[in-house]
């Protein structure tokens, strides 16, 4: 019998956040303890609202708590020219199902800390702002943090500045606060992201499943590559979904430990995620920084977990 993983998923729910987590739901590997999320791809109250529709699409039945109204210390940035004024355009979704929970995502997150038998993985694929309230609130905490598998950053370039990752560039404090944290990273950067490419004929082949979970998740990847294409793209990057693939199936990727630290200040620079790749700073690695994937089995492992919900109907 599989001993399944404890996982957090974290999130701002955006497109690839939404597949990440359709991934994550089907895998017989993980063992969803609670959903949070967070200020990043639209405001709190969407990302929220958009979390409670996928849980329920997907058939989740576990806690949902709203994370903060911004980041830790800087203005909120939103991206709707991606991801629609909904912040999840595209297909029609369930309501939720339940409202999320009273308490709120830091502290959600420790209550499911606390009464793990083991420790959980947090899987954030949004700005990291809650996981750093966590690390700040309750310190005690962190050794029930078995590992954190992000998808953020970038070492060689970024995308929404020249050099910095849009995930990142939102709260860089709260991401300096994650990777100096001493917990262990796995981080899914546009180095690999960039690469995780679904193209439209494999857009068909999800569809085809035809269920319900499937024929939205085709109809997502639609909505996301029509802003991909229209800047040059040949498919659309799911970007967050390396970072459950990672976890799940990290034979599929190429990965080098190195020391990461997020740029706070600079007019051109702030939220950058500077790899020490060749060890100048003489640092002990406090990443795991994935650099390629092999696309077709990525595709492989979406298009099964598409299928999961075929097979429970």
């Amino acid at each position: 019998m599989i001993k399944r993983i404890p996982v957090i998923l974290d999130g701002d729910p955006g497109h690839d956040d939404a597949i990440a987590w359709v991934l994550a739901t089907a895998s017989p590997l993980l063992d969803i303890k609670a959903v949070t999320s967070v200020c990043g791809n639209q405001t709190i109250q969407k990302t929220t609202y958009n979390a409670g529709r996928i849980v329920t699409l997907v058939g989740l039945h576990v806690p949902l708590a709203m994370g903060r109204v911004k980041p830790l210390v800087a203005d909120a940035i939103i991206a709707p020219t991606v991801h629609g004024s909904s912040g999840l355009d595209g297909p029609a979704l369930p309501e939720p199902a339940d409202k999320p929970v009273d308490t709120d995502a830091a502290t959600l997150m420790a209550q499911i800390l606390e009464e793990s038998d083991e420790p959980v993985v947090l899987i954030p694929t949004g700005p990291l702002t809650n996981v750093a309230a966590l690390l700040l609130l309750y310190p005690h905490l962190k050794n029930k943090i078995r590992h954190i598998y992000l998808m953020g950053g970038g070492i060689d370039f970024g995308n929404w500045t020249p050099a910095a990752e849009f995930n990142i560039l939102v709260d860089p404090e709260a991401a300096d606060i994650v990777f100096q944290s001493g917990v262990p990273i796995t981080m899914a950067g546009l180095d690999v992201t960039e690469k995780a490419l679904v193209f439209p004929e494999d857009f068909e082949r999800i569809r085809a499943l035809n269920n319900p979970v499937a024929t939205v998740v085709a109809e997502w990847l639609d909505f996301f590559y029509g802003f991909h294409r229209s800047i040059g793209y040949p498919g659309a990057p799911v970007h967050d979904a390396v970072a459950v693939a990672a976890l799940i199936k990290p034979e599929i990727m190429t990965m080098v430990d190195m020391y990461v630290a997020v740029e706070l200040t600079g007019d051109y620079c702030r939220g950058t995620t500077v790899g020490d790749k060749l060890g100048v700073l003489k640092k002990p690695a406090n990443a795991r920084v994935i650099m390629d994937i092999d696309r077709e089995a990525f595709v492989d492992l979406l298009a099964e977990a598409a299928a999961h919900y075929g097979k429970e109907a």
